[in-house]
C-alpha cells in the first residue's frame, strides 16, 4: 500500500461517517428547511460511492449486495404509491394526506415524510444501481 493510498483511507473513515449522518439529516428535517428525499438520497449514495472508489467496488458490494438494492428500488416506490393510496382508500385523493392522522396537520407530517422517505430509499437506491453497473463494466467478460 502506497502512502497516499494510506491518507486517503484515513481521511475517509472519518468522512463517510458525517456524510451519512448529514444525509440522515437533510432526509429528517427535509419537511422544515431546504432538503428532502431527492437530496438525502443523493448524498446517501455519494458516500456509499466515495467509499467504493477508496477501498474498491467488491469491497462495497459486500456491504450493499446488488440484489439488496434492487429490492430498495421497489420498496421507495411501493412505499410512495401506497402513501398515495391510503388517501384514496380512506375516502379523499390520491395522495392527500390530512386523511392520515385524527388532525389534518399531524396527517399532512406524517405524509410528507413517508413520501420523501420513499423518494429518498428509491433515489439512493437507483444512483446506486447506475454506480455498480458503470463501474463493474468491463471486469466480467
Amino acid at each position: 500500500m502506497k502512502n497516499y493510498d494510506r491518507v486517503l483511507r484515513v481521511i475517509s473513515k472519518a468522512m463517510i461517517p458525517f456524510i451519512m449522518v448529514f444525509a440522515l439529516y437533510v432526509q429528517f428535517h427535509g419537511d422544515y428547511g431546504p432538503g428532502g428525499g431527492f437530496q438525502a438520497g443523493v448524498i446517501l449514495a455519494a458516500g456509499l460511492i466515495f467509499y467504493s472508489l477508496i477501498y474498491g467496488l467488491e469491497v462495497a458490494k459486500k456491504i450493499a449486495p446488488p440484489r439488496f438494492i434492487e429490492l430498495l428500488v421497489a420498496t421507495g416506490v411501493l412505499l410512495y404509491v401506497m402513501v398515495g393510496l391510503m388517501g384514496i382508500f380512506l375516502g379523499s385523493d390520491f395522495l392527500d394526506y390530512s386523511v392520515l392522522a385524527q388532525d389534518s396537520v399531524h396527517g399532512q407530517h406524517y405524509g410528507i415524510f413517508l413520501v420523501e422517505l420513499g423518494v429518498g430509499i428509491t433515489v439512493f437506491s437507483v444512483m446506486l444501481t447506475i454506480f455498480y453497473m458503470f463501474a463493474g463494466r468491463g471486469r466480467n467478460p
